[in-house]
Formats: structure tokens, sequence, C-alpha cells
């Protein structure tokens, strides 16, 4: 029988597998692997920016900002996230990149979980962007 709990922390968890908490890239034996939905406790250095656009994108996103001041490019647009709690949300077809002004924490919801998105062996994780 699948184990149907797990008890963990964010920020080491998410060291572990390059900020990702749950999605398709986990396990199908662990209560984190889904299809239906992605969680990513991100944590940024100072200057750390995504190596390339998504492009073709077919998720939905949410992006909230816990600490720092965090940037989210998105065609024709910047958005800044600066205060705890600011969030940006984008749907399919909106292609995407983002860059830390400052150390910053971000949680990331995307749905569905799908593979695809890997831009080179150091992107931020597995199978994604």
């Amino acid at each position: 029988m699948k184990n149907s709990v797990y008890v963990g922390n964010a920020g080491k968890d998410a060291a572990l597998d390059r900020g990702w908490l749950l999605g398709h890239f986990k396990g199908v034996d662990d209560p984190r692997h889904s299809t239906d939905v992605e969680i990513k406790w991100g944590v940024h250095p100072r200057g750390d920016e995504r190596a390339e656009w998504v492009r073709g994108e077919e998720r939905t996103a949410l992006l909230v900002l816990v600490s720092g001041r965090f940037r989210v490019e998105l065609p024709g647009r910047s958005v800044l996230l600066e205060e705890q709690g600011d969030y940006v949300v984008w749907g399919h077809g909106v292609d995407h990149s983002w860059f830390a002004e400052e150390e910053s924490v971000v949680l990331t919801v995307r749905w569905p979980s799908v593979p695809g998105y890997a831009v080179s062996r150091t992107d931020p994780a597995p199978g994604r962007g």
C-alpha cells in the first residue's frame, strides 16, 4: 500500500530536489507525486536568473513572494514582487522568465504537472523551468 502521508520541511526538502516539493517528477509511490499540480520552494541568491525563457507554456502558474525582491518577466510586461505575499498568476501560452533582484524565497504552484521544460543540467528543477 502506498504511503499517503509525508511530513517535511520545505527549506530542507527543497534543497534535495532543486526546490521541488511535489509534482510528476517524484516517485509514483511517494505521496508528493502528482500529475495534477507541482509545488516549488524556490530559494534564489541575488542575481539568480532563469537561463532562458519558457516558451510554449502549457501550464497555469501562481508565484508568491515569501521574502526578498523577485522580478517575473512576461511578454511586454515586467512584474516586480517586493512585499511579502505579492504574487503573479499567468496561464497557458504566456511565456516567462525570472530574475532575483535580492536573495529571495518564492513559492510556485503550477498545474498540471507535465515534463518538458528543462533548459540544461543546471536548470533549477528536474524537467522544469
